[in-house]
């Protein structure tokens, strides 16, 4: 079965600093079983009830995974032409199967740029503090879909773009 989870979170690195919240913003909300989350994290929301509150803590292999130097590459700068380049940017490319890809410019000079293929947060162990907001059985549309709120339930077809 598929649940919508609306949750509020804090998500830190073993060291306390703030890594991203939503607290006093829009819930966060996702359809279970979907592999939408960091499993760790959709387990222990799976285990809540609506009101509770918990901390949960993830190690790098089980979140982002470890950090990899295989995962580094260094590229002629021609190929980075019309990019102001900066330390720690985050670049967006094609992959091979059309994907979108996030690459982040780890370092470079005037003959080549490397960049980091790894997850931001690989090799960082996390720190959630969660509230469980709501919690309901999925629609249909939303389990097919894989969105919140998926399909036309509303009667706003229009907007969202599905055709009947």
């Amino acid at each position: 079965m598929n649940n919508v989870y609306s949750v509020e979170y804090t998500v830190k690195n073993k060291d306390g600093e703030v890594l991203d919240s939503n607290v006093g913003q829009a819930p966060l909300e996702f359809i279970s079983n979907k592999e939408q989350m960091i499993p760790a994290f959709e387990k222990a929301v799976e285990e809540m009830e609506v009101g509770e509150e918990k901390t949960v803590e993830v190690a790098s292999k089980d979140a982002y995974g470890e950090y990899r130097e295989d995962l580094l590459q260094t590229l002629p700068i021609e190929q980075f032409e019309g990019i102001e380049l900066q330390k720690g940017m985050t670049l967006y490319g094609q992959g091979p199967d059309g994907q979108t890809i996030a690459v982040t410019v780890k370092d470079f000079n005037d003959k080549e740029v490397t960049i980091d293929y790894n997850h931001p947060l690989a090799g960082e162990d996390l720190v959630f503090d969660i509230k469980l907001l709501n919690k309901r059985e999925a629609t249909a549309d939303e389990v097919l879909s894989g969105t919140v709120g998926g399909g036309c339930n509303d009667g706003s077809c229009n907007s969202c773009g599905c055709h009947h």
